[in-house]
């Protein structure tokens, strides 16, 4: 971006000197009264260089243009900038038309994008007055400014426009189509909001610069392009507050602003729909009224994400980079509407360079609010899903992970570990709930560290612990049980002045038919031999009487 603003603002401007005149066109004008009164110095003179108002209501506006010495007879290029939507009819010398230029026209010798352009030849004196018929429009007219350049320059300077203008809506565009991408994956409205905004502003600019006619080439639209640019900017105004809302939390950071935001994107769509009725009554009344409220709708957005950020919003302040230069652009190409800045001709170009960077801004904040949004949506995971005390997976969690185990680990063997603190209600009694709570985070890091990664332990209640092993066998199951029984006894976590804090662990074997819960409730029976049996044991279930011995494993019991 930094290369592109570099070959716009790099480019020589090697116009030559230009004198202007004009008047408001009367019924019964000629070409050749026009120029005869320019050469009496009757018209009302202009710097052609600088923007000017020129009305373009009832017939339209006169303007002669004189070239300024030295004169060199080479080809050279009439411009007209920034082209407007109404038609400019060009005359040689001697008042006959020659050409007409406008947005929609895409054929021609010369095509300038951005300006409107009419190519001279070498043949044509360069000190040839030219008359200009700037006819009536529709809505409001820009100020314009002309230039004459030779053939060359206007090349150099059209190729740096096509190269800058051509990145700018490849950006918007680009950026627009991965947030719809993105709103249909995540189904966040953000992202729709967000890729319509940039989309109407886009096809705006694409409008108002002629982008759309050329080098697109849609000259089709050009009898709709008023409707179609008022209708995108209510539209991209609606998109624009729909997102600040959602993407800068309005509902938590400016509550009282919410409200008047949700108005705007609901009052400029129907602005639009006011403006293209067919009741005369209602267009008026839109058309007074939609200046007005795009001014104020902006300073409320600019109002609103200052209030937001300031109240602790993050993506506030990436809508406020992204929004506050061209907000400011905006308001510098609404006072040269009414005269101001006439020097400053370079306000309609940076509005699209302007677009590109917010698009960029917003899109980085949108991925960090998709960054955000899913840490804490992980947050709140781990929250659902973790025993707040331990850590360890809490019984819900715990039992929908075993069930994946089980599903997943048809064909091999699968252990599940009951574990049981002996004496810990004892514990709890003598040295209160503080001491129990730090014991049982202990042990659950004891168990933790001796486990596998891949083995899911959870806390299945009070001080009861469970955990599934995956492709143990039943000397392996046994022998992990043992470890976890010394490793808790080695904490020496005292329950009293006679008993440290030990673990009874019933050990079951999937068998043929098990489900979890018959799988959990052999294990809880074999620790409770093993707590009959005299604590700080592991002990496997022992088969039933009456079934085959091979639909089970063999009953072992190991002691510490």
């Amino acid at each position: 971006m930094l290369g592109l603003l570099w070959l716009w603002f790099g480019v020589v401007h090697a116009a030559m000197l230009l004198d202007g005149g004009w008047r408001e066109a009367r019924e019964g004008d000629t070409p050749a009264a026009v120029l005869e009164e320019f050469r009496k110095g009757q018209l009302a003179a202009f710097d052609p260089s600088l923007l000017h108002a020129f009305p373009r209501e009832d017939l339209g506006s006169w303007v002669v243009l004189r070239p300024q010495p030295p004169w060199v007879d080479e080809e050279r290029v009439l411009t007209i900038s920034p082209p407007a939507l109404g038609r400019i009819t060009v005359y040689d010398g001697t008042g006959q038309p020659i050409s007409r230029l406008a947005l929609d026209e895409v054929g021609g010798p010369t095509l300038g994008h951005g300006r409107l352009a009419y190519r001279y030849p070498a043949s044509v004196p360069a000190s040839t007055l030219i008359l200009l018929k700037l006819d009536p429009m529709e809505g409001l007219s820009p100020p314009l400014s002309f230039q004459m350049e030779s053939l060359t320059v206007f090349l150099g300077r059209d190729a740096h426009w096509l190269t800058l203008f051509s990145a700018c809506f490849a950006v918007m565009l680009t950026m627009a189509l991965m947030a719809l991408c993105f709103a249909l994956m995540l189904r966040d409205n953000t992202f729709f909001w967000y890729a319509g905004y940039i989309f109407c502003y886009a096809l705006i600019q694409s409008i108002q610069t002629g982008f759309l006619f050329h080098p697109l080439e849609a000259g089709w639209l050009a009898p709709s392009a008023s409707l179609l640019e008022s209708t995108s900017i209510a539209l991209s105004v609606a998109f624009a507050a729909l997102f600040m809302t959602r993407f800068c939390e309005l509902q938590r950071f400016a509550p009282l602003l919410r409200a008047p935001v949700l108005a705007l994107a609901i009052g400029m769509p129907l602005l639009a729909l006011m403006r293209s009725s067919p009741i005369g009554l209602l267009v008026d009344v839109a058309q007074a009224l939609v200046d007005p409220l795009l001014i104020l709708g902006a300073l409320l957005m600019l109002l609103t994400a200052t209030v937001a950020a300031c109240h602790g919003s993050r993506h506030a302040w990436f809508f406020l980079v992204g929004w506050t230069p061209l907000l400011a652009l905006t308001a510098l190409s609404t006072a040269q509407l009414s005269g101001a800045l006439p020097d400053m001709g370079w306000i309609s170009d940076a509005s699209v360079v302007a677009g590109a960077f917010e698009a960029i801004v917003l899109s980085i904040g949108l991925g960090d609010r998709a960054v955000t949004m899913r840490r804490d949506r992980d947050m709140v995971r781990a929250l659902a899903d973790n025993d707040s005390l331990t850590g360890v997976l809490n019984r819900r969690a715990w039992s929908e992970a075993a069930e994946r185990m089980l599903e997943e680990s048809t064909g091999r063997p699968v252990v599940l570990l009951f574990l049981d603190l002996d004496r810990f209600k004892l514990l709890n009694d003598q040295q209160g709930h503080r001491a129990g709570d730090r014991a049982l985070i202990e042990v659950a890091e004891a168990l933790r560290a001796e486990l596998r990664p891949a083995d899911l332990l959870g806390r299945y209640g009070g001080e009861e612990f469970i955990a599934m092993l995956d492709g143990v066998v039943e000397e392996q199951a046994m022998q992990v049980a043992t470890r976890l029984c010394r490793r808790v006894h080695r904490l020496e976590i005292p329950v009293n002045g006679e008993f440290m804090l030990s673990v009874s662990i019933g050990v079951a074997m999937r068998a043929i038919g098990d489900t979890l819960e018959t799988l959990i409730e052999r294990a809880d029976q074999a620790m409770y031999q093993a707590k009959v049996n005299g604590r700080n044991q592991a002990r496997l279930y022992d088969r039933p009487r009456g079934l085959p011995g091979e639909a089970w494993p063999r009953v072992t019991e190991l002691e510490e």
